[in-house]
Formats: structure tokens, C-alpha cells, sequence
């Protein structure tokens, strides 16, 4: 059941958001992108004649309710947001959590307390998600970044409503929808930007894509990892010495799978690890003892719009450098604008989760490609071939 097609009139919508938000010391949000992504879902609800009854976890709180951990501290902008005054119940479960959900007219929304607060929500605790559930007649999952947590609020509470009573919100249905197009229905070339720190991070996500893949460009700290493996010389840069191995056989896999992989043929490095660094430029694979790269160079940067440009699919996930030193952002901001380029000529992007996601949104170009997705974690684990539990729970009833 699709969301757009369900009438929530007369129901209690038991909504499970990912409001896990940066907050600065005043308890000010820093970064409402997730909260903004799930009022579609909030709105068409109270639009239809429903009640909406919202729960999300909120930080990492040690053994019980810590007052920073309070989703209270969102209330006021949650309220702004929605051009309504939010209810607020101060547990998710108990007399005051039942009763303030049973007294909510159509319309109306109330906020619950942390889920984290107790340490069955991680367990994915059966007695208390039966508790949840039993506060909402129907139950809505829009939590995408946490549906790769088998925990009670994204999963196990699924299991207390039939089929006819559980369903994805809007923002889950499109991440779910996009990363499907991405996986299942790729238009060729189709092209994996993948970067970050770490082979060991990605090489689940890289492999399998392989079999779907063009072109498989390569950027940030992890490039060091395989430049080194064939042999280059690549100074102090970032270097996972256990994997050498490993990126020489994913070298022999794109081969197999005729895969074109792209390594930086050039870098911007630095003395130091530092935004105020001396740095020049090197090719990658001769860079000097007590210097280290940073950030892709400017024939990289070249190349690697080449391959962008001419390919119809594009998945991003990881920068291409330390982007957030302005000396070393050039090869991610370049790369996040020919991605906005060629989505403007008829590619279909995805940014990919994380890092990627803060790169695109810094250089104001979120609005410039098909989709940003806003789960990281839960991305990554769905391009690596998993069945994350958030979705199964709903869409195998």
C-alpha cells in the first residue's frame, strides 16, 4: 500500500521519524534536513483527518533518560515547522504516552520521548514494542536512516499491525524507490563515484555493483590504498597496509566484469594534515616522503568529468578529498558540480548517504541532482545487497 493512496481519516498514526538532529549547547538545531524530509508524511496525515503520534530515537543516552537527549529540545521548531503547537508525551510508553494518544483529535500530533531511553528499543524488545503499538492504529515507517536497525520502533513494532495496516512513508518510499532504480534499473554508462578514508569501508558497497557497473571512479583517502598496491610511491598519504591485496584483487574484478576503473592520476598534497598545510601538486603515484594527498588535482578532476558527463546513471557516495579544509575541497565541489551537470543533461543521480550528502548540501547543489538520500549507514548497507530489516518488516507482510 502506497502512501499516497491510504486515507488516514479517523486513524492514529503511529510514526516512526528519524529525528536524530544536531543540536549546538543552547539546544539550538544545527541541521533540520531530517526533520523537513518526513513532513510530507506528517502533513498528509493531519490533511486527511488523521492523528499523527511521532517517535524516534535521539543520540546514544547511557541507561535511561539524560535531559540532552530530550526530543523536548525539539518541540519549538517541530511546532514552527508544522504551523501547529505539538503535543509532548514525557515517555513513549506508559499512562500519559496511552492517554495523550487517545485523546488526539484528527489533526493533531503529539511528540514522544526518546525511544533510546530504554534499552529494549536496541534489543528489539517484543513486550515493548507491543507497547508502542499499541498507541496508533496504523503504523507508518519514515525512518530510512535507522530501517538497517532491527530495533523495536523500525522493525519489531511491524509486526503488531496486519498488512492493510503498516506502510512506508513518502520519504522512505522514495529512498526506497531510487536506491531500486539505481540497483535494478541503472540506464548505461552507469558510473559509482566512491571515496571516503577507507577500502575496507566500501568494498562490500564496490563489489556488488560491479556486475551493474561502467565505470568505477575513485577518490579520497582510500585511492592511496590502491596506488600503493600497483606499486606507487604515495608518501605519508592514508594507506590500509592489510589491504593491499584487496585492492589488487578489485582491480582484477573490474577487469573480469570489464569494469573502467579510474584512479587519481594526480593530487593536491600537504606537508600536514592541517587547513593552514603547505601544499603542491604531484602525480599520485610519486609523491614524496613527509608529504600526503589530500584532495584530487586538477587533471584527476578532468578525467574524472569526462567519464561523468557521458554517463546516464550516476551513484556518489564518499568525497573525493578533505573537503571540509578549503584547500583540499576542489576535487569534491568539481565533482558534485559535474554530477549537477550532467543531471541537468538527462543523468539520473544519487547521492549516496554521508559525507556526499554534506558535500552536495555545502555547495548549495541538493536541489541540482535526482535524489540525496538521508540515510548513510542504512544506504550504504542497502547498495552492499542487504535486506535491511526496517524494510522487510513491512514490505515481505
Amino acid at each position: 500500500m502506497k502512501i499516497s493512496n491510504y486515507n488516514f481519516s479517523g486513524k492514529k498514526a503511529l510514526v516512526r521519524v528519524d529525528f536524530n538532529v544536531p543540536l549546538n549547547d543552547a539546544f539550538e538545531i544545527t541541521d533540520d534536513t531530517r526533520i523537513r524530509a518526513v513532513l510530507p508524511t506528517i502533513e498528509k496525515i493531519t490533511k486527511d483527518g488523521g492523528s499523527a503520534i511521532l517517535m524516534s530515537h535521539f543520540g546514544r543516552p547511557k541507561g535511561g533518560p539524560e535531559d540532552k537527549y530530550s526530543l523536548k529540545h525539539l518541540l519549538k521548531h517541530l511546532s514552527s515547522l508544522l504551523g501547529q503547537e505539538l503535543q509532548f508525551a514525557n515517555d513513549c510508553i506508559g499512562e500519559e504516552a496511552k492517554a495523550k494518544s487517545a485523546a488526539l483529535k484528527p489533526g493533531e500530533v503529539l511528540l514522544l520521548e526518546n525511544t533510546r531511553f530504554y534499552k529494549e528499543e536496541e534489543k528489539g524488545d517484543k513486550v515493548f514494542a507491543k507497547k508502542l503499538a499499541a498507541l496508533g492504529t496504523v503504523y507508518v515507517n519514515d525512518a530510512f536512516g535507522t530501517a538497517h536497525r532491527a530495533h523495536a520502533s523500525t522493525t519489531i513494532v511491524a509486526d503488531f499491525f496486519d498488512a492493510d495496516h503498516k506502510l512506508f512513508g513518502y520519504l522512505m518510499d522514495a529512498e526506497v524507490e531510487n536506491a531500486d532504480k539505481v540497483l535494478n534499473s541503472a540506464e548505461h554508462p552507469f558510473t559509482a563515484i566512491i571515496g571516503g578514508a577507507k577500502v575496507s569501508d566500501k568494498i562490500l558497497i564496490i563489489e556488488n555493483l560491479l556486475p551493474k557497473l561502467d565505470n568505477l571512479i575513485i577518490g579520497g583517502g582510500m585511492a592511496y590504498t590502491f596506488i600503493k598496491a600497483a606499486g606507487g610511491e604515495i608518501g605519508n598519504s592514508l594507506v590500509e597496509a592489510e589491504k593491499l591485496d584487496l585492492a589488487k584483487e578489485l582491480v582484477e574484478k573490474c577487469k573480469k566484469h570489464g569494469v573502467e576503473l579510474y584512479l587519481p592520476s594526480d593530487s593536491v598534497v600537504a606537508d600536514k594534515f592541517d587547513a593552514q598545510a603547505n601544499t603542491a601538486l604531484s602525480n599520485s603515484d610519486s609523491i614524496e616522503a613527509g608529504w600526503m594527498g589530500l584532495d584530487i588535482g586538477p587533471k584527476a578532476i578532468a578525467e574524472y568529468k569526462k567519464v561523468i558527463l557521458a554517463s546516464k546513471t550516476i551513484l556518489w557516495n564518499g568525497p573525493m578529498g578533505v573537503f571540509e579544509m578549503e584547500k583540499f575541497q576542489e576535487g569534491t565541489k568539481s565533482i558534485a558540480l559535474t554530477v549537477a551537470e550532467a543531471t541537468k543533461n538527462g543523468a539520473f543521480s544519487l547521492i549516496g548517504g554521508g559525507d556526499s550528502v554534506a558535500a552536495i548540501n555545502k555547495f548549495g547543489l541538493d536541489e541540482q541532482v535526482s535524489f540525496v538520500s538521508t540515510g548513510g549507514g542504512a544506504m550504504l548497507e542497502y547498495f552492499e545487497g542487504k535486506e535491511l530489516p526496517g524494510i522487510k518488516a513491512i514490505r515481505n507482510s
